[in-house]
């Protein structure tokens, strides 16, 4: 076998190559971050029948995903390694030497050592995207509530009496309507009522008629409100900002609809488990083969008990640890909450957990843990949700 070191950086990369025997085949050498880069890697390879070899690189952040992308869609055997496994072996090294060119060599014989080598496949890919897809989604959303926190205080200002005057609040489509043409209280007063009432009515799905739009004018028309023109451009923005993060956050989603349909996984086999929330979930695990116990994929999303010990004490009820990948504990509660709604199982631990006194995010809590056990071994035994 053929084993091939590639050292990660930004700009440019540096590989190698050794046999079986740790004979040097290819001398350490440097290639762009670029399509002509990668091409060159290819033709250093050429000469080796491509079954014969086995490309290890570390996993070091984003830089080397296109590079995996690249040589995984041209059929090689790629391997991403744990920068742990790798650190071990310049330990060993008489000379404390870190180079780039070094380190290919160190990264060569960390794959040649490995018995079992999981190769990266167009499946890791999509998982890859999902996971980027996940976080940039939960950012955008996060985004947006800023967003709408910010809105809320400035129509406090303009026309407090407004977040009263509709039952499910400012957040809704007839409401940005109004705002958007009419951002303060003076110019809602102002407002022709026919057009008020055709503004309300369309954007509402006829649920608002002629008479809310009466009301509406009235209350404008005694609200304290500041008619401040500041306020009323930071209000028409806010809303043109909501309005592309819902957008972005549609795209987002959609794309993540079509890669978790395309992979066809039994987490969707879950009541209550939808695309979004099992993309997200399978993302942020990526190889279930990389946690041996369920537990370790428990606390690897933060929802293991933390540990209290002191002398001869020893807590026996703790919070949550909250480390790990805060997006997989995001999504398992949202699954959790769904499930318990949608599965007698689930729904009965989650009783059983209130009456012994428990909060309901604490509860949750619980059923995300039993809902992580049960998708570890779904997704190990790939089979589909059976519990009744």
């Amino acid at each position: 076998m053929i084993y091939v070191g590639i050292d990660i950086a930004k700009l440019n990369h540096f590989a190698s190559a050794i046999d079986s025997d740790g004979v040097v085949l290819i001398e350490p050498f440097e290639f762009l971050n670029d399509n002509d880069g990668f091409y060159m890697l290819l033709s250093k390879l050429n000469s080796f029948e491509k079954n014969s070899i086995i490309i290890g690189l570390e996993s070091t952040a984003h830089y080397g995903n296109n590079l995996v992308s690249f040589l995984v869609t041209k059929g090689f055997n790629i391997c991403v390694l744990n920068p742990i496994q790798t650190s071990s072996l310049r330990k060993n090294k008489i000379r404390k030497t870190k180079t780039d060119k070094v380190d290919t060599l160190v990264i060569a014989k960390a794959v040649a050592l490995m018995k079992n080598p999981r190769f990266f496949t167009l499946y890791d890919i999509a998982l890859m995207q999902l996971k980027n897809l996940g976080r940039f989604r939960l950012k955008l959303v996060k985004h947006r509530t800023r967003t709408k926190i910010q809105l809320t205080s400035y129509v406090d200002q303009t026309f407090p009496e407004l977040q009263y005057f509709f039952k499910s609040g400012l957040h809704q489509k007839a409401v940005y309507a109004i705002l958007k043409e009419a951002p303060s209280a003076s110019e809602i007063a102002s407002m022709h009522l026919t057009h008020l009432k055709n503004l309300l009515t369309s954007n509402s799905q006829g649920r608002f008629k002629k008479e809310m739009a009466l009301e509406l004018r009235v209350l404008a028309q005694k609200s304290v409100g500041n008619p401040d023109k500041s306020l009323s451009i930071q209000i028409t923005q806010s809303i043109a900002q909501i309005k592309l993060l819902d957008s972005q956050i549609d795209t987002v989603e959609n794309e993540i609809k079509d890669i978790v349909e395309s992979l066809d996984s039994v987490i969707l086999s879950i009541p209550g488990i939808g695309p979004i929330n099992g993309g997200m979930i399978l993302g942020e695990i990526g190889d279930i083969n990389r946690f041996s116990k369920p537990r370790k994929l428990l606390a690897f999303a933060g929802l293991d008990p933390s540990v209290y010990q002191s002398g001869n004490f020893s807590a026996k009820k703790t919070r949550m640890s909250k480390r790990g990948s805060s997006a997989l504990r995001y999504a398992l509660m949202n699954a959790a909450h769904n499930v318990v709604r949608n599965n007698v199982t689930f729904k009965e631990y989650y009783d059983s957990k209130r009456a012994e006194g428990r909060g309901h995010y604490n509860a949750l809590g619980h059923c995300a843990g039993k809902l992580v056990r049960v998708i570890y071994k779904m997704l190990t035994d790939n089979v589909k949700f059976n519990l009744n």
